[in-house]
């Protein structure tokens, strides 16, 4: 009789998971976070560290202890040539009527009373006539008065006959002087004025455009029969060259250190030695398109090197002496952000970068007004060769 097996079925295991409340899961969560350990943050690579030399490395670096020092600024800008307004003036017809003769030409050097051009002017020949019958009326009444005071102390004509003489006199000479003046004003020569005087005819009657000072003819707009309107049309442009304005332009701060009586160098960009000249006067003014104020700087110009719309290069050297802490040029160096550092000795021997806030150049050297102290060593010499460790 054959035995017989049992069927074996398979034995199925069911696991049955309980529901859990979302607050008691996160409870357990946060036990479970509690309990972790946490682990360290690694270091930025890009965070700078002290750089650290042998003593054979150490003799090819110099280092200087910053101190407060005193110091003159210098001031390099931009300027532009103009004449000297003190010396310079343009001419304006004194009298109406036609050009006739022209007698200069732009670039000519004049003497101050030197005739510039012939005008046929009725403005000239009214004054020159008023002068003449005011000189026969003030010659008539002064013999007259004279006479009149003979004949009164002689008890020979009553006191308000000699008192009306003499005031008729004063009234002709009143006349006469400011007949005298009218032709001054149309800047009628002295030796004009004495033909007047003498009876003497002028030539054709015209009347001639005088220089009013010595210089150069810098600017001629008249032309031989051009009607000139007194006191109006412009005829010439007339400058002493020999000294000119050159007007540099001062920004933000560089306004505090310029003063009047500051020496500067102008420079032409030319092969020529720069020109030295004194400023003379600082701008109340700023100018609204560029925000600069103009410092004006008295040269001379001998040679003519200098003229008007010119642009040149102005450094203004400052005579008042300022205190800082200043380091060489050599010193600073630049981040990847293009940011200005120095290395500075730190604490534990090493060289430690040290970020300062540049302001002024004063000849090889930068006056730093943030980021260093007194008494802080800079190194001067070799910056690079430690730059170049600390990036490897």
């Amino acid at each position: 009789m054959k035995s017989r097996s049992p069927s074996v079925k398979p034995l199925v295991r069911r696991v049955r998971i309980a529901w859990v409340p979302a607050f008691v899961l996160a409870a357990l969560l946060g036990m479970a976070a509690c309990s972790s350990k946490k682990l360290p943050t690694a270091p930025a690579a890009d965070t700078p560290h002290n750089v650290t030399l042998t003593s054979a490395q150490r003799q090819h670096i110099h280092l200087l202890t910053i101190a407060r020092s005193s110091f003159h600024r210098s001031i390099e800008t931009s300027g532009v040539v103009d004449f000297n307004h003190d010396r310079a003036t343009q001419v304006l017809a004194p009298f109406s009527g036609p050009v006739t003769d022209v007698l200069v030409s732009q670039g000519d050097k004049v003497k101050q009373g030197q005739p510039l051009a012939r005008v046929a002017s009725p403005d000239f020949a009214a004054a020159a006539g008023a002068y003449r019958k005011a000189l026969a009326a003030a010659h008539a009444t002064d013999q007259l008065a004279a006479t009149d005071r003979d004949l009164y102390a002689h008890q020979a004509i009553s006191q308000r006959e000699h008192a009306q003489a003499q005031s008729d006199a004063i009234g002709a000479d009143a006349d006469r002087d400011a007949a005298l003046q009218a032709l001054l004003a149309l800047r009628v020569d002295q030796q004009t004025i004495a033909a007047i005087r003498e009876g003497k005819p002028l030539a054709h009657g015209q009347g001639v455009i005088r220089a009013p000072i010595a210089g150069t003819v810098v600017e001629k707009t008249i032309a031989p029969g051009q009607l000139l309107a007194a006191g109006s049309t412009p005829c010439f442009t007339i400058a002493d060259t020999s000294k000119m304005w050159v007007m540099a332009q001062l920004f933000d701060d560089e306004l505090a250190a310029v003063k009047n009586g500051d020496t500067a160098t102008v420079d032409t960009g030319s092969e020529s030695t720069k020109i030295q000249g004194k400023v003379t006067n600082v701008g109340a003014v700023v100018d609204p398109d560029t925000r600069a104020v103009g410092a004006r700087v008295l040269v001379d110009n001998p040679d003519g090197a200098l003229r008007r719309q010119m642009y040149v290069r102005v450094q203004i050297y400052s005579s008042e002496a300022q205190q800082g802490l200043l380091v060489p040029v050599s010193a600073v160096l630049r981040d990847d952000e293009n940011l200005p550092f120095v290395y500075v000795v730190a604490a534990d021997g090493g060289y430690a970068q040290r970020s300062v806030t540049l302001g002024p150049r004063v000849g090889d050297r930068f006056v730093i007004p943030k980021g260093l102290r007194a008494g802080d060593q800079v190194v001067v010499d070799g910056a690079i060769f430690l730059q170049f460790i600390q990036t490897q």
